[in-house]
């Protein structure tokens, strides 16, 4: 799994370790989804959670043909995305011969001044509202809150409000009938809690296209 090879790489002659100006290979998306997987797995409690998000890093970051490590420097983790070219699979190290421009590869810092992440505060967001629901719109709904809560914290460690289309989308169609275990007042009322969540919340409902599995 290419998010635990912790591989050192020391600039050789020509190169540089310094950032660039250069247009980067991989798109300011998967660097973040590639920045939030990581954070989410070093932060699971669960070994089979912490393997699925390393493997979910490595399938994307194998869409773009790069690869990833994990350094340390003065015990602070840093993030390195770097073309799959460079590495050698079977010695499990990076070949300085094959790197023929340095600033292709990306580094993320994910601890240190400037890069505190609380993922507790996230949860808690997520858990308060769950709570609200439950007060102002009753159980039902403050059921499927809850499991919404679960949802956004497990899966994508955000909150509620900034949930995407597809993410909602992926908690109706999939998340909420196979791992929420809802009632069938719950399944009838599912449109109707995520209405009220967002309510509560003074936020628009994002859009979402499917109808959810039965």
């Amino acid at each position: 799994m290419t998010g635990h090879d912790a591989f050192e790489h020391e600039p050789g002659e020509g190169e540089t370790n310094g950032a660039s100006d250069a247009e980067p290979d991989l798109p300011a998306d998967v660097v973040d989804e590639a920045e939030r997987l990581r954070r989410l797995e070093r932060n699971a409690v669960d070994e089979g959670e912490c393997e699925a998000h390393a493997d979910r890093r490595e399938r994307l970051l194998e869409e773009h043909d790069y690869t990833d490590h994990v350094r340390s420097d003065d015990g602070d983790e840093v993030l390195v995305l770097h073309p799959k070219e460079w590495h050698d699979e079977e010695a499990g190290v990076i070949r300085t011969d094959r790197i023929e421009d340095l600033t292709r590869a990306v580094e993320i810092p994910l601890d240190g001044p400037g890069y505190p992440e609380d993922w507790d505060t996230v949860d808690e967001q997520n858990r308060s509202l769950a709570a609200e629901v439950r007060t102002v719109h009753g159980d039902v709904h403050g059921d499927t809150a809850e499991a919404l809560a679960d949802f956004m914290g497990n899966h994508y460690a955000k909150p509620i409000t900034s949930a995407s289309s597809d993410e909602l989308e992926e908690f109706r169609s999939e998340y909420f009938v196979r791992n929420a275990w809802p009632s069938e007042e719950q399944r009838d009322a599912l449109d109707d809690s995520l209405e009220r969540i967002y309510e509560t919340a003074e936020k628009p409902v994002p859009e979402f296209r499917s109808e959810p599995s039965q």
